[in-house]
C-alpha cells in the first residue's frame, strides 16, 4: 500500500540541521512570562533578551495573557502563543495547555536547534515530548520547588510522589539547569541525572540605591530618621510571613520609630491588611516603582524556607539593602554573614528573629553592611551568567 508522503510529513522524524558556529535557534517554553509578576517570568525575559542580544533566534512559547491583543514581535524573539487557564489562587497567572500536536507540527515547519522548558506544567509536559519525538536536544530548567509548597496547601501526603513526578520529568531532557551548586548536589542526591548549575544574575542599573526616593518614605509616614524593613516577594503561607511578622516585632521593640513596607500580592494580602493595619501593604509593584520600594528601605527580611534561589535576595542586595535570610539558595551562594547581609542556619526562626533585632542595633554597622550588599551585587552579572547558559547549549550541539 501506497502512503503520501505529504500526509506523513508532519509526524516523521527530521534530521536536524547542523547549526552554526555562533548563533541558535532556541525555543523557550515558559508558563509565565512578563507582565506577570514572579521570579520565574523575570528569569525568563532576562534569558530571552539576553540570548538574543547575544546573536541567537528565540522562539518563545508561552500562554496568552491578557495583554497580548497588542503585541508584535520583538526583533529575534518571536512569540509563539498558546492557550491558557487561569492558576487558582495565582490572580493574573495561567497554566498553558498540553497542546502536544500543536508543538509537534509547528517545530517541524519551524525546527530549533534546542528546547529549553522553564515550567513543569502541562505545556511544559508537552513541549518535552513533543520535542523529544522529533529528536530535538532539550534543557530543562528547575526553577520552583512544587514539592515544598504541596507542604503549605494541604497536599503534604503527596510530596513524595510529587517529587518522583518531578524527577521523572527533568531526567527525560538532555540536562537539567539549576541556580545553585547547593541545589545540584542535592537533587543528584535524589537520582537526577545530568545538572548543572545556571545561576542568576541582577540588572544593577534596574535595583541601585540611586532609586532611594525621600517623597515616597513620606508617603509611607516615614522621615530619615524611621528604621524602614521590608519584604518583596509574593504574599503566601509558602513564605513563611509569620515569621517576618515576629521579626519585625523584636524590631520594634528595639527601634520604635520603625515601620514595615511588605510589597507584592498573593492571597494573604487582604488578611494582612486587615488583621495588621499598621504594616504598610503596597500590593505588586513593577519596573521603576519596585526600584524605588527596595532602595527606600533600609533592612530586607526574607524568611522563606521554599526558595529554588530567591532573586529578591540579589535584587535586595543591588539596591544597598542589608539582607536577612536563612542560610540557603541565594543568600547561600552570595551573602558572607554581618558583612554583606546576615544569615541564619536554616528552619531556626529564634535566630532569624535574633538576628533581626541584632541588625539595627547599630544603624552606622547596618549602612555599612548595605554598602558591602551593593559593592556585592555588582559582580553578578546577567552577562557573565548568560555565557555560561550559551556554552551548555552549545555543548549539546557537538
Amino acid at each position: 500500500m501506497h502512503i503520501r508522503a505529504d500526509i506523513m510529513a508532519p509526524y516523521s522524524r527530521q534530521v536536524a540541521c547542523k547549526p552554526s558556529m555562533d548563533r541558535l535557534e532556541i525555543a523557550i517554553v515558559t508558563e509565565t512570562y512578563p507582565p506577570e509578576v514572579n521570579g520565574v517570568a523575570n528569569t525568563m525575559l532576562y534569558l530571552a533578551e539576553g540570548l538574543a542580544e547575544r546573536g541567537h533566534r528565540i522562539q518563545l512559547v508561552r500562554p496568552r495573557q491578557e495583554s497580548d491583543h497588542a503585541m508584535s514581535p520583538v526583533g529575534a524573539i518571536q512569540p509563539y502563543l498558546v492557550p491558557g487557564l487561569p492558576i487558582p489562587g495565582y490572580r493574573g497567572l495561567r497554566f498553558g495547555l498540553p497542546v502536544y500536536w500543536r508543538l509537534r507540527r509547528h517545530w517541524f515547519r519551524n525546527r530549533p536547534h534546542l528546547v529549553y522548558i522553564a515550567t513543569q506544567g502541562p505545556l511544559g509536559h508537552a513541549a518535552l515530548s513533543a520535542a523529544r519525538a522529533l529528536d530535538i536536544p532539550t534543557v530543562t530548567g528547575f526553577h520552583t520547588q512544587f514539592h515544598q509548597y504541596s507542604q503549605h496547601y494541604g497536599l503534604g501526603i503527596l510530596i513524595h510522589q510529587i517529587a518522583k513526578t518531578l524527577r521523572h520529568f527533568h531526567n527525560r531532557s538532555n540536562a537539567t539547569l539549576v541556580p545553585t551548586a547547593e541545589l545540584k548536589a542535592e537533587l543528584t542526591q535524589c537520582g537526577f541525572q545530568n545538572v548543572h548549575v545556571f545561576g542568576r544574575g541582577v540588572d544593577v542599573r534596574r535595583f541601585s540605591p540611586a532609586w532611594r526616593d525621600p517623597e515616597l518614605r513620606r508617603a509611607w509616614g516615614c522621615d530619615d530618621n524611621t528604621l524602614v524593613a521590608i519584604y518583596v516577594g509574593r504574599m503566601a503561607a509558602e513564605k513563611n510571613l509569620d515569621l517576618a511578622r515576629q521579626s519585625f516585632q523584636a524590631i520594634s521593640n528595639q527601634h520604635l520609630n520603625s515601620r514595615f513596607v511588605l510589597v507584592g500580592d498573593g492571597p494573604e494580602l487582604a488578611f494582612l491588611r486587615r488583621d495588621v493595619p499598621d504594616f504598610i501593604c503596597t500590593g505588586a509593584k513593577v519596573g521603576n516603582e519596585l526600584a524605588a520600594h527596595y532602595a527606600s528601605g533600609d533592612l530586607f527580611l526574607f524568611p522563606s524556607l521554599t526558595e529554588t534561589f530567591g532573586n529578591v535576595v540579589i535584587e535586595a542586595m543591588a539596591s544597598g539593602l542589608p539582607v536577612i535570610a536563612f542560610d540557603y539558595a541565594a543568600a547561600h551562594a552570595h551573602i558572607d554573614s554581618w558583612r554583606n547581609g546576615v544569615t541564619v542556619p536554616v528552619g531556626d526562626s529564634a535566630a532569624f528573629i535574633a538576628a533581626s533585632r541584632d541588625a539595627v542595633l547599630n544603624r552606622v554597622r547596618l549602612r555599612q553592611i548595605g554598602a558591602a550588599a551593593r559593592q556585592s551585587a555588582e559582580g553578578m552579572s546577567w552577562s557573565r551568567v548568560l555565557g555560561r547558559v550559551e556554552e551548555r547549549f552549545f555543548s549539546l550541539m557537538s
